[in-house]
């Protein structure tokens, strides 16, 4: 039935016209028409609409949109992309370097002697009755044809030819060097020289097919950096550690010359003597001490720059010991305190607060009581830079120093000496102890003094002639504060000469303790500078 045209018939609509009753159907021919069309748009959009609305109630549901579920995808999976790449560089550094990385075995000889055997304690004699029957007792413990005593550490290979560097502890007085390579062969090495200042070392093996370590510019290393630890902590070989770069420039007191890289990469006991490398496979470092309260790694370890293991190993390999200059001066870190008393309106520089007879800072004409603040222009703000500075230059180079002396800076030109290969013996403080008390003066310092006669400088084993020595140091009075210690030689007080402990009473007596009171003194044989001070 054709709905359209019944439903416009003649009957149903008297009133129109044929005519009007064609135009009305074909009219709503294509109104049906388009109403399918918009119906199928209303479908579209009505199933948009829901899926909207499931869309809201899922983000209501779980609080992340969909949009907002793609960023995250998208960025965990940057985030692994990252991670891999950096497991991919740990991975090449290992994989590179490991092989470089050796295990040092030290054996040292012991033999002990009847010399070094205690004598028989009083309680005991009754257990043990005559020396015989000791000496069998000590023979279980310590065997008289001796033992080995071993060390272990790490050690690299820095040329083809079987150079290795390491750590001096890992081979002080060893009788025999083992080096294990990281595909099993073992070689004995010879210890071609050591640098008991920087405790570096090198050793040479007979060996075929080494791969040597590059090594990198320990100038470009960043606080803040990837590095690796590889060595044989414990004796487990190859292990490799990760951490960063935690500061640079560092001192621990450990050895004479320091400027260590730290890292908190696991460094522990056998780790010496090993590689610090960077993510492009270069060494960066020779790891050699860690901090630590227990004796295990706490997070802080502390490695020998590159350029200093070049600069050294070098001059081993070449000397068979490292050069190094010398200016011939006792030195010391600037204070507030210590600036003030100078006239110095900074604390960036060091003090000189001896010179040594014949030296070339003597022969030059540098003072005590200069404060050195260049040398060839380039400034110098603690000891560290001064010593690193001077101890880099070789023996005869000329070098020009800077020094503020009154008020004003002053150029001197010195010739370096070589410092020599044996370290400084520091003479003993000797006893505190002495009958001469008549001589002793305390102040309001808190510190009682004595006049240094010839048997006390005997007794104390110093060279000093002239001076008061610190008896006594009330526990926080100005003078402990002042870090004097007993067995100190004051020799003078302000820059005036101190002969008697009643002089050294009087002069205190007319200091200025505001101001501060400047003392210099001799300990262990080094003259250096005090300030007794009241606290601001």
């Amino acid at each position: 039935m054709d709905w359209n045209r019944n439903r416009f018939s003649k009957s149903k609509f008297p009133c129109l016209g044929s005519d009007s009753r064609k135009f009305i159907r074909r009219q709503m021919m294509t109104s049906r028409q388009r109403t399918y069309c918009v119906s199928g748009t209303t479908v579209v959009l009505l199933f948009g609409m829901v899926v909207g609305a499931m869309g809201l109630f899922l983000w209501s549901e779980n609080g992340v949109s969909y949009a907002d579920r793609d960023d995250g995808a998208r960025a965990a999976q940057q985030a692994l992309s990252t991670a891999e790449d950096l497991s991919k560089a740990f991975q090449f550094v290992a994989e590179s370097v490991g092989p470089s990385v050796v295990t040092i075995s030290s054996i040292q000889k012991i033999h002990p002697t009847r010399q070094s055997r205690p004598e028989i304690p009083e309680e005991l004699r009754r257990f043990f009755g005559d020396e015989d029957d000791w000496d069998k007792f000590f023979d279980f413990q310590n065997p008289p044809e001796g033992f080995n005593r071993q060390g272990l550490g790490s050690g690299v290979i820095i040329s083809q030819d079987g150079y290795i560097v390491t750590n001096n502890h890992v081979v002080r007085n060893a009788d025999d060097v083992v080096v294990t390579l990281a595909d099993g062969r073992q070689f004995d090495a010879k210890v071609v020289g050591v640098d008991r200042r920087t405790d570096l070392a090198v050793l040479r093996i007979e060996a075929e097919g080494l791969t040597p370590a590059p090594l990198g510019d320990s100038e470009d290393v960043v606080v803040g950096q990837w590095v690796l630890a590889i060595g044989s902590p414990f004796n487990y070989q190859q292990t490799v550690t990760a951490g960063i770069v935690s500061a640079t420039g560092r001192t621990v007191g450990v050895t004479e010359y320091e400027n260590f890289i730290q890292t908190d990469a696991a460094i522990n006991p056998g780790n010496s003597g090993g590689p610090l490398v960077n993510l492009r496979g270069q060494v960066i470092g020779i790891n050699t001490v860690i901090a630590s309260r227990s004796g295990g790694f706490n997070g802080l370890g502390f490695a020998i720059p590159s350029n200093w293991v070049r600069r050294h190993t070098g001059a081993i390999v070449k000397h068979g010991h490292v050069q190094r200059g010398k200016l011939g001066v006792i030195i010391q870190d600037l204070n507030r305190d210590l600036a003030r008393q100078f006239d110095f309106d900074t604390d960036k520089g060091v003090l000189v607060s001896d010179v040594m007879t014949g030296s070339p800072a003597e022969s030059a004409g540098i003072q005590a009581g200069d404060i050195i603040v260049n040398v060839n222009g380039t400034a110098v703000d603690e000891v560290r830079t001064l010593r690193n500075t001077i101890a880099h230059t070789l023996p005869g180079t000329p070098v020009q120093i800077g020094v503020f002396r009154d008020g004003r800076e002053e150029m001197f030109d010195v010739v370096l000496d070589e410092l020599e290969d044996e370290l400084v013996r520091l003479s003993s403080r000797g006893s505190d102890s002495s009958d001469e008390r008549e001589q002793e003066t305390s102040t309001d310092a808190g510190l009682t003094v004595q006049t240094l006669t010839p048997e006390l400088a005997r007794s104390m084993k110093t060279q000093v002639e002239n001076g008061v020595v610190v008896m006594k140091i009330e526990p926080g009075s100005l003078a402990s504060r002042a870090m004097v210690r007993p067995g100190d030689v004051i020799v003078s007080v302000d820059n005036r000469p101190v002969g008697t402990a009643q002089e050294f009473g009087e002069l205190l007596e007319r200091g200025d303790f505001e101001g501060g009171i400047l003392l210099r003194l001799v300990r262990n044989g080094i003259r250096r500078y005090e300030i007794l001070k009241v606290r601001d």
